[in-house]
């Protein structure tokens, strides 16, 4: 099955006159949604807009895995494990917030940032927390993260190029950029599916190129 969510009915975030705009897919915060709560391990997919200078100050996480893929512009990454870092697009960030953890997060550059960030439920709560980023992640290379159970594809499509998805128990998939046919749906920026018992499904990019995330779990 194949449930196709639009990016015109994400929940909309953040703090406008602060230069934050955030477009959620799941429950979040003030839009409590009970129907909407998670699909497989994914309990948010934020579409997230800074601008130069705007960002999230210090605040805590824990018990989640927390995977970041920067569209354009750059991210400065601060945590209260002692980690400083720019993430850049084709970086994969990840924070293992495990039992707790305290970041910062902002646009320190002279230009837009637009970043997705997801969360992920770990198979067990607690430990240590960790982090990793991995610079120009390829296509060929799937990021995996078994603390979730679960392994991030990214796709970078040509026009008309088709590629297989995963098949598996739940697949999630996410259109960063340009338009692409799911099956029978045709999607476009910010628009995702949920696919249950994913078999023999296929992607492909419409006439110009397109970027995809896709989580396998």
């Amino acid at each position: 099955m194949i449930d196709v969510r639009r990016s015109a009915d994400r929940y909309r975030g953040g703090d406008p006159a602060s230069g934050i705009e955030s477009l959620h897919a799941f429950s979040f915060g003030r839009h409590y949604d009970p129907d909407n709560l998670r699909f497989g391990a994914i309990l948010a997919c934020n579409e997230e807009r800074l601008e130069p200078g705007a960002g999230f100050d210090e605040h805590p996480h824990s018990h989640t895995e927390i995977v970041t893929w920067v569209v354009e512009g750059e991210l400065t990454h601060r945590d209260s494990a002692g980690h400083a870092t720019v993430v850049r697009p084709g970086d994969v960030q990840r924070l293992s917030s495990a039992d707790g953890v305290r970041h910062v997060e902002r646009n320190d550059a002279d230009v837009p940032l637009t970043f997705v960030q997801m969360w992920l439920a770990p198979l067990s709560p607690g430990g240590d927390p960790s982090y990793e980023i991995v610079h120009g992640i390829a296509d060929s290379t799937p990021y995996a993260l078994p603390e979730a159970g679960a392994m991030l594809h990214v796709r970078r499509l040509a026009p008309r190029e088709r590629t297989a998805v995963p098949d598996a128990p739940a697949v999630y998939v996410h259109v960063v950029r340009g338009e692409v046919r799911l099956a029978q749906d045709e999607l476009g920026p910010g628009d995702s599916a949920r696919i249950s018992e994913a078999q023999g499904v296929e992607l492909a990019a419409a006439t110009g190129p397109a970027e995809v995330l896709i989580w396998e779990m």
